[in-house]
Order: C-alpha cells, then structure tokens, then sequence
C-alpha cells in the first residue's frame, strides 16, 4: 500500500449527498508532500442511516482507529503484506516462496476475494478446514502466516481486531503441551549413530558440514556462509553472522556466474547472529581445513578465488546449499543408519543438548532461536526426554564440548596455539 497506514497528517469528511441510487459522504485523506487521497462511504438508504455512519467514522479519524485499508480486498493485501513487509524485513527467498505458496494456493482461493473488514472467525475457519484437508503441516503453516498478516494488518489500521486468534485448529491435530521436552526418535540420532557418522563421514567432501550442523547445530545457509574471519582462533569462538541464498534484490541476469544461489544475505533472525562456542573436535578439523585451504590457494594462484570461505571447493568457491544431499544420503545408506532429513541433524544436536542438562535458554541461544520455547517445543513429538538413557550421551558430550560438559551458559575459554595451521603474514 503505497501510502503506509495512519500516516496521514490530516483529514476532512464532505457533507452526506445523493450517491447513485442511495446517499454517501467522502473521506479526504491528506499525507506529507501534499498527497491527498479519497475514499468513498456510499449504498445507505437514507440520508439519516449515512450521517450516523459519518459520525462514526469521524470518531475513528479522531482517535486514530480508521480503517485505511478496511475495503482492500484479502488478495490484495497479503500480497502486500508479503511483499512490502515480510520481504523488507527478511530478504529471505525461501520465506517468501513457502509464504507465497500458503497465500496462493489456499488463503486467495478460500477468502481472497473478501474484504479484508468483512473477514471474519467463520471464514478463518473454513480456511484452516481445507488447509487440514491436505496435511497437518499446511494447516500449521495457514495458521502462522494469516495470524502474521492479520496482526500486521491491525498495526496498519486494515483490520479492528485479529480473528484469527480465537479460532483453533482442528481437533484431531495434537498438540504439545507447553514446555514440554520430546523428541521424535525417528527424525534424531542416538549417540552411537551419531558417533557412527561423524566417524563415516571422516575423509568425505561433507565431514566439516557434519560436524557444523549435528555438533553445533548451524543452518545450512549459515555453515556454506562461514568465513575464517568468523573464527576466533585464540578464545576458540565462532561468530555467524551471515548466511548464503537468494538476495531477493539480485536477478539471475545481475548476478555473477555460478553465483545466483550464493548470495550473502542477512541471518534469519535478530538472535541467529550469535557468537558459540567450538567444540575440540570441530576446532581441529578446521584448523586442518584451513591448512588445505592455503595449499589450493598456493597451488592455483590464477583461478583460486580468495574468498574466506570455510567450507568451499578447490577453487576457493562456496559450496550450493545441496551440496551436500548426495554425500549425505549414500552415507546414510552405507553407515545402515535412518533415511532422515540433513535439517534433522539440527534438530538432533539441539535434543543432545537437552538431554545432557542444558537449559533451554542457553540451548536456544546456541541454536539461533527466537525464544526457548521454540528450541523446546519444536523438536520433537513422541518420546519424552525424561524415558531416555542420558548416561548413553555421556561420552558424546564430553567428547565435543570444550570445557568437559560443563553446564554453564558461558565456557571457559580455550587457548591453543595454532601458528602451524594459520598463514604468515
């Protein structure tokens, strides 16, 4: 909406008059730079029933609470929601294309063409129905972008009320109780399956990737982002601070070659720009990483790209974010361990954690999470924590945190020499 919302800095409301076959009134609406614009109250069918609404609608101006919006039609202003805010605020090409896919397929076919003052809990209802008719997920997904939009649409004076807030999903979907503590056994690895990977994935194109994502837990987009100048060699500290992707402001033509996927965008959240701690394990192997990343360097002095990447290929370049299916998959097959997703890495270093006494907020912290809530709620379904054998992970945490398993927030720092892994200067 070109205008923004309530940032008008006057108003005039015209007198009553004959409109078409019933009576109306003009609202003037005056913004900065000498912009005015002009909504139309007409379709009452007398004269008194248009001066009481007048008088209403001169109260709202008053105290601010007018519909600017309120006749902008629900397709209209999704997409403009999505565009306007979602992606000013993310740049994230992966949010935009899930929001638009939920907006599109299901929010526009089931209430697009209503205004966006006339929705109301019965519609919201009918929209989570079919949504729920295709897949639990997808209804979850309706659910969080319609609340989204409709509370930005309250900000924007679009809508009076969110009425979506009251209206739950359907029955049958089950929910988590809050704060509990569950994992879904088929989506995470023990301690011996983790174990067992690590070590398989020893000598392969991914082994740094592994131990990012099921040791420290990082995003794809933020392991292929990191760059040496993101490690603190001396406190043994890692910070992310950005992410590779889509940069929804840079067409596939404005981009350079092989680069288009790779752009460096800004973290998903506020809290993913974070700084960790880096376990013994992952320390070492970048330490060795970066030993072979100086030796391409010298060796292809011409075509290396000296990007400062960590995870790149011979050539210096960052790696895609499916780089890594292929290796992981035949890893998975080979090493007999579960057909899980490479995001379930994630999920499995954030219930290891868990498990081994960490609280929610320091894992939460870790993870790059909005809040502990989502750590704790998110991963997991079906077998609580409290049935599960911590004695089993003992080990596994004492292998890769630095400080021995300790269980406060903030570790010891680590002091190790590294003048044979790191360039001369």
């Amino acid at each position: 909406m070109e205008d923004g919302l309530q940032n008008y800095i006057d108003y005039r409301v015209k007198p009553v008059q004959p409109i078409k076959n019933g009576y109306g009134f003009r609202i003037v609406l005056y913004y900065e730079n000498n912009i005015e614009k002009t909504q139309q109250r007409s379709g009452f069918s007398s004269r008194d029933e248009a001066e009481e609404e007048r008088c209403v609608v001169i109260g709202e101006l008053k105290n601010r609470t007018y519909l600017v919006y309120g006749n902008v039609l629900v397709k209209d202003y999704f997409e403009h929601w999505l565009y306007d805010d979602v992606k000013v605020r993310t740049n994230n090409y992966n949010t935009i294309r899930s929001y638009s896919n939920i907006i599109n397929k299901y929010i526009i076919p089931c209430i697009g063409n209503k205004r966006m003052m006339d929705v109301n809990i019965a519609d919201i209802t009918r929209l989570y129905k079919k949504a729920y008719s295709v897949s639990d997920h997808i209804v979850k997904q309706t659910r969080v972008v319609t609340n989204s939009c409709l509370k930005y649409a309250i900000r924007e004076h679009a809508v009076a009320v969110n009425v979506a807030e009251s209206v739950k999903l359907p029955k049958s979907i089950k929910k988590k109780p809050y704060h509990s503590r569950s994992i879904n056994g088929d989506k995470t690895l023990d301690h011996e399956q983790i174990m067992r990977l690590i070590e398989g994935s020893r000598g392969t194109p991914i082994y740094l990737l592994v131990l990012f994502n099921v040791i420290m837990g990082l995003r794809c987009s933020e392991i292929i982002g990191l760059k040496y100048e993101d490690v603190d060699f001396i406190n043994q500290k890692l910070h992310i601070r950005r992410q590779l992707g889509r940069d929804l402001n840079i067409s596939r033509e404005e981009a350079l070659p092989k680069t288009y996927t790779k752009q460096e965008v800004r973290l998903k959240t506020r809290s993913s720009d974070r700084v960790i701690d880096i376990p013994d394990i992952v320390f070492d192997a970048i330490l060795k990483e970066r030993k072979l990343y100086e030796a391409h360097r010298n060796r292809r002095k011409r075509e290396f790209q000296d990007l400062g990447y960590i995870c790149c290929s011979t050539y210096g370049r960052p790696r895609s974010r499916t780089f890594h299916f292929q290796h992981f998959k035949r890893l998975l097959r080979e090493l007999g361990l579960p057909d899980i997703r490479w995001h379930d890495l994630r999920s499995t270093a954030a219930t290891v954690l868990l498990q081994a006494g960490f609280s929610p907020k320091a894992v939460s912290k870790t993870m790059g999470h909005a809040s502990e809530i989502i750590t704790v709620d998110y991963y997991g379904d079906n077998h609580k924590l409290a049935a599960i054998k911590l004695d089993r992970l003992d080990d596994y945490i004492e292998s890769v945190l630095p400080d021995g398993g300790s269980k406060n927030e903030d570790s010891k720092n680590v002091r190790i020499d590294t003048g044979a892994y790191l360039p001369k200067t």
